[in-house]
């Protein structure tokens, strides 16, 4: 009885192991190691499949596409660290307030600008939360609306791409993708890369954003009291040379980023390191506002004028057959490197004057090692689970549900959102995804589709108590006076409107696969 049923208490010993709060990383690979042991001892195990887990941790460290993780948490780092959403919070507030709800819009909107900048939902939420928060409260806002807002702004960092949770579902679903179709006998096989979900990310997450701002401004509308609007002080204007001076780096950089990545020219591991090398020189640019810009505006100007030059000629003049027209393109190239080299060199002097390089490298490291730990002890469950026959459970239940594969993936992603209460989008991402993608695939759906559907659903996890992320971060930064309860009621109907966004993309496929099929074919 127990030999038949060890793969259904491994995973209770892991719900269980997460619940009382042990590190996830030791939960996941100590629970696979013990019940890889009990199931040897008890005859239901293979204990030679643990040979191999060396090539699994092999493959995670060598996968390009998780390559470009460090990179882009680099990138949100050091645009933390340098202020940007201090003067985005402040510039959208100048812009938005004077009408009711106002404060709350540019919230949403600054929480999707950071989103796309920097995609680290932690940092958004406080920031955020210590900014706008006091001051939506001093205008007479809603305590719980107020919070609500704030809370679930900070979540689309995990929606809107370039996103550390999509790159993880990429290769998860891409995986998948690929054992569905071996499953199905074809050995030639299609994979999804990490455009292909940046791409299709990007309308649900526009739609996502659009749904929250129509709730804010007409619950202010039909209520006032709840936010009021806020007039600008008597004799202020607004300046939109200093509101495009604010907006117009991030978007630049965004651009720069996604551009690369959706028009084929870089791939996801090269766009990241061209979003960490223009965070370094607009964090330069930030920290050390009394200083010359010359040195790091020749930088930018060099790095763009390289693209241009590397997209429209090339340039080797090692051939045997080089002409002076060569050797003059190298003599250029050679230039504007040193020109970027010395406004890198500069932006680098910069931020260690400033005092953030320390904690920006400290940062990267920690939430780097994290995530990667993770993914280690995730490969180790995973390999013991299907060993114990987790995974043939799992597709016999998906098979067996009434209304065949639209009541399958309703089973799939009603899970999801009750795991999102206790688990985190990463656990639930390379714990669960890997059992369920392929036989979801097999019955039909579009791996593309799915992945974008299951990401909005996984977004929901950090708002769902009392182990949503973005509570704790709210709860630690909010005023003394925002109760956790008013932060838990406040989310509650940012949660309904989550489960909309999953209901329109789920009605209106299109939303999700135009962009990719119009980019990619």
């Amino acid at each position: 009885m127990i030999a038949a049923n060890l793969d259904i208490l491994m995973f209770a010993a892991l719900c269980g192991g997460i619940l009382i709060g042990y590190p996830v990383l030791f939960t996941l690979a100590g629970i696979a190691v013990a019940f890889a042991l009990l199931g040897t001892a008890l005859g239901a195990f293979d204990l030679s499949l643990m040979g191999a887990l060396a090539q699994r941790v092999f493959g995670i460290m060598i996968n390009p596409i998780l390559m470009a993780i460090p990179m882009f948490v680099l990138m949100g780092v050091i645009l933390e660290r340098s202020r940007i959403a201090e003067s985005l919070l402040e510039e959208m507030g100048q812009l938005f307030g004077p009408i009711p709800g106002g404060l709350a819009a540019s919230v949403v909107v600054v929480g999707a600008l950071l989103a796309a900048s920097t995609g680290i939902v932690g940092a958004t939420v406080v920031t955020m939360a210590l900014i706008s928060l006091p001051t939506m409260l001093r205008h007479g806002y809603d305590r719980r609306f107020a919070a609500g807002t704030v809370c679930t702004a900070g979540t689309l960092g995990q929606i809107i791409p370039p996103s550390t949770m999509l790159i993880i579902l990429s290769a998860v679903m891409s995986n998948s993708y690929q054992q569905a179709q071996f499953a199905q006998g074809l050995f030639t096989v299609e994979t999804i890369s990490v455009g292909q979900i940046f791409a299709a990310a990007m309308l649900p997450g526009l739609v996502l954003v659009g749904v929250y701002l129509v709730y804010v401004l007409a619950r202010a509308a039909l209520k006032p009291s709840v936010a009021p609007a806020v007039p600008r002080p008597a004799g202020e204007r607004l300046s939109i040379r200093r509101v495009g001076s604010v907006l117009v780096p991030p978007i630049l950089l965004i651009v720069a980023v996604l551009g690369s990545i959706l028009g084929g020219v870089a791939t996801p591991t090269e766009a990241a390191s061209v979003g960490a090398i223009g965070a370094l020189l607009l964090g330069g640019l930030r920290l050390s506002p009394d200083r010359s810009p010359a040195p790091i505006l020749a930088a930018i100007a060099s790095l763009a004028a390289l693209a241009v030059l590397a997209g429209s000629f090339e340039i080797r003049p090692q051939r045997s057959d080089a002409g002076p027209s060569q050797w003059l393109l190298a003599a250029v190239a050679a230039g504007l490197c040193l020109a970027a080299v010395w406004g890198l060199w500069e932006s680098l002097r910069r931020l260690r004057a400033a005092g953030v390089v320390g904690e920006i490298a400290t940062r990267t490291m920690t939430i780097s090692a994290m995530i990667f730990g993770t993914i280690i002890g995730a490969s180790v469950f995973s390999l013991v689970f299907r060993g114990l026959g987790g995974d043939a459970r799992i597709e016999d239940i998906l098979a067996a549900m009434p209304g065949g594969a639209d009541g399958a993936l309703i089973f799939v992603m009603v899970l999801i959102f009750v795991l999102g209460f206790f688990l985190d989008f990463v656990e639930i991402s390379i714990i669960v995804l890997p059992i369920v993608g392929p036989t979801l695939m097999l019955l039909g759906h579009d791996p593309i589709w799915l992945a974008v559907l299951i990401a909005v659903n996984l977004q929901t996890s950090f708002l769902t108590p009392p182990f949503g992320f973005s509570l704790f971060y709210l709860r630690g930064a909010a005023p003394k006076e925002i109760s956790t309860a008013e932060i838990y009621r406040g989310v509650a109907p940012f949660v309904v409107l989550q489960i909309v966004g999953v209901a329109l993309i789920w009605m209106f496929p299109a939303i999700a696969t135009t962009l990719p099929r119009l980019l990619f074919g």
